[in-house]
């Protein structure tokens, strides 16, 4: 079966299966994820139908950010995907299911598990790099929003006097985990791409920065000097 008949298949069993999830982790996502595994890597010996599959059930279970057990999302969804492509897809080559798991399993960040084959690098540096794009940036502000996070401390917006903590403030998020991605990629063109997407929160920070000072038609470059050279 070619890959998008396979990719036919998964879609029409997460419409059925998938459709209440939250808008970060919805069927757009898992197609987004997917188109951007494919420009990550030209490695022959990569075995697309297990990133193809990893990329549309990486975030079959997806606990709430506040959620005491957030750090095993992952873990949860290699399992249920397990489960689900045994059960509903028979024809599935079978000894592909544990490279999709383990792809599935290392795609998280809070789950500190370290991707040990091509496909599970490209499934997380993927899934990464929507994170720390425009995208990424929107999810922040949304989930803050939902759990009643504040946008920022206006006082100290960047944390220079104080601890970080992104589940007071969302921008703090920005320090504590998006800017730390690009130091994560694992394959060349993602390392390239995630360098690009943080140069683009960078600017919104100095924007943010600017504005925050009443000067509206600049960026505040200083501010994010220190970001910059760390």
């Amino acid at each position: 079966m070619e890959l998008q008949d396979w990719q036919s298949k998964f879609e029409a069993w997460l419409c059925d299966n998938h459709s209440g999830q939250d808008a970060a982790h919805d069927i757009s996502h898992f197609r987004r994820v997917w188109k951007t595994s494919q420009k990550l890597s030209t490695d022959a010996t990569v075995n697309w139908l297990v990133v193809l599959t990893a990329c549309y059930f990486h975030d079959l279970v997806s606990l709430p950010k506040n959620h005491p057990d957030r750090h095993r999302s992952s873990v949860l969804a290699a399992q249920e995907t397990r489960r689900v492509l045994m059960r509903d897809f028979p024809d599935f080559p079978q000894h592909c299911i544990p490279a999709v798991c383990h792809a599935i399993e290392a795609h998280s960040f809070s789950a500190r598990i370290a991707p040990e084959t091509i496909e599970a690098k490209i499934v997380q540096d993927a899934d990464r790099l929507e994170a720390l794009g425009a995208i990424g940036l929107a999810r922040v502000f949304a989930v803050s929003g939902a759990l009643g996070v504040a946008l920022f401390d206006a006082e100290d917006p960047f944390a220079r006097q104080r601890s970080l903590d992104d589940k007071q403030y969302a921008l703090d998020h920005f320090q504590t985990k998006l800017l730390t991605l690009p130091l994560t990629m694992q394959t060349e063109q993602g390392r390239h791409l995630a360098q690009h997407n943080a140069d683009f929160l960078l600017t919104y920070m100095a924007k943010l920065s600017a504005e925050l000072k009443g000067e509206y038609e600049m960026l505040d470059l200083d501010a994010i000097q220190p970001f910059k050279a760390g």
